[in-house]
């Protein structure tokens, strides 16, 4: 790596979080000093790569820091020995997304872009378009990391890992900064003295602890969500409120996401609700990520605009921005990374990947023992996992029969039968994007 300065390229750079990703790295010029940054993306996404683009350029230029914005869409031509490759890319834009929110709740079951249906098709459309942009990192520039945070993280993370040669490869989420965040606004401390022991898989972690200044606050935390008006959500996910008796019962911090799990037949019924009235979330979304653009063409604009933060992914830059400044400075901080299970969580197969608190490193994330998940939880994640390796298997060999395994593992689908109505039509609607199934 260059220490005079490094090369970072964005797989999907028309991206709306876009400027928050470039608000980063100005932010860290001293401690991580960007010629290039390279922002790539598809000629279907040319015109957001020119928008957003040139708003990137506005906000170096303000800044007056001499990093380099240049825009592609050749992505061998931009991968030339870069030092960092991010990845945050939607295989079929948001239009995709709306199919699968709208058809799994068609049939009565949870739609929604990370979990159930929704989620396995995101991983189907995913997975083979970044093996084959890890084939080009592996070829161009071998030696640099690879930091995704294109959903489903966790799944797209285990299958780079297992079916690349590539193996500089990290996931990251929003999710565990977002929690962070939360629990320090309910305990009214400074982020920066709450430690939380996180363990489990993306978009299915728990808070198993946490320590403000080395004093466990857990039963505090639990204490304060029992109340309907602290709870943890995130913009994308209905705040509905959790059972105090369950907490209890618990005795970890669930996720936004496990409203999802544990609360299925509520959120089932919000949706079918959004659904009827024409606006499920991936449709609010595109009404927002439109706004969004129309902000960034004005020519007067040189921040990242606070909108920006409307979006459920608002921390996914600054969270990327964190990693690639604690791997080049060799830091040894500690971040909740989607990395190899490694015997981090006992309760799982030492090759999957989980999310976990890592110690980072400039030879990446070395993950913190959690030993065995509690058994009240170890279940759900266990089954989690089984879908998330089946759903892997079916995106690289194109298996209806894993596909069809891989819905009728996960909880958020209720019947065999409805599985394969809801597999069939999904594939029929994404058939553009899934050639392994129709070839």
């Amino acid at each position: 790596m260059d220490k005079k300065g490094i090369k970072i390229v964005t797989i999907g750079g028309g991206s709306s979080y876009t400027p928050e990703f470039v608000e980063g790295l100005i932010k860290r010029y001293d401690e991580l000093p960007v010629r290039e940054l390279w922002l790539v993306d598809i000629e279907n996404g040319k015109e957001k790569l020119e928008i957003v683009g040139h708003l990137a350029k506005r906000m170096v230029e303000r800044s007056g820091l001499p990093i380099q914005i240049h825009l592609s869409l050749d992505r061998k031509e931009a991968l030339k020995n870069a030092d960092f490759v991010t990845t945050q890319i939607r295989v079929g834009l948001l239009d995709a997304r709306i199919k699968d929110e709208r058809i799994p709740l068609k049939h009565g079951m949870i739609g929604q872009e990370t979990n159930g249906a929704g989620g396995m098709f995101k991983a189907l459309r995913t997975i083979p378009v970044l093996l084959d942009i890890a084939k080009d990192i592996q070829r161009l520039c071998p030696k640099a990391w690879l930091i995704n945070f294109t959903n489903p993280a966790g799944m797209v993370t285990e299958a780079l890992l297992k079916h690349s040669e590539h193996k500089k490869v990290i996931g990251v989420c929003n999710v565990p900064i977002n929690m962070t965040y939360s629990i320090a606004s309910l305990l009214q401390v400074d982020p920066e003295d709450v430690h939380i022991t996180f363990g489990g898989l993306n978009h299915m972690l728990y808070g198993l602890d946490i320590q403000v200044n080395g004093v466990s606050k857990i039963k505090d935390v639990i204490e304060l969500m029992s109340s309907a008006e602290n709870q943890l959500s995130m913009k994308n996910i209905a705040p509905l409120p959790w059972d105090k008796d369950f907490l209890n019962a618990l005795q970890a911090i669930p996720s936004p996401y496990h409203r999802y799990y544990y609360k299925t037949e509520a959120m089932l019924k919000k949706e079918i609700l959004e659904f009827n009235q024409g606006k499920t979330r991936a449709e609010v979304v595109k009404e927002t990520e439109a706004e969004l653009f129309e902000l960034y063409k004005d020519k007067h604009l040189d921040i990242k605009p606070p909108q920006l933060e409307k979006r459920g992914g608002a921390y996914y830059s600054d969270t990327a921005c964190n990693l690639i400044s604690s791997i080049y400075t060799d830091k040894r901080d500690i971040q909740t990374l989607n990395t190899k299970n490694n015997g981090a969580i006992s309760s799982l197969p030492d090759d999957t990947v989980v999310e976990v608190n890592c110690i980072v490193t400039r030879n990446g994330p070395i993950p913190l023992s959690v030993g065995p998940l509690p058994i009240s939880v170890q279940g759900l994640v266990q089954q989690i996992k089984s879908f998330e390796l089946t759903t892997v298997d079916a995106a690289v060999t194109g298996s209806y029969d894993k596909a069809l395994l891989a819905l009728c593992i996960n909880p958020l689908i209720t019947d065999d039968k409805k599985a394969k109505l809801i597999l069939d039509e999904m594939l029929e609607a994404h058939k553009d994007y899934l050639p392994q199934f129709f070839n």
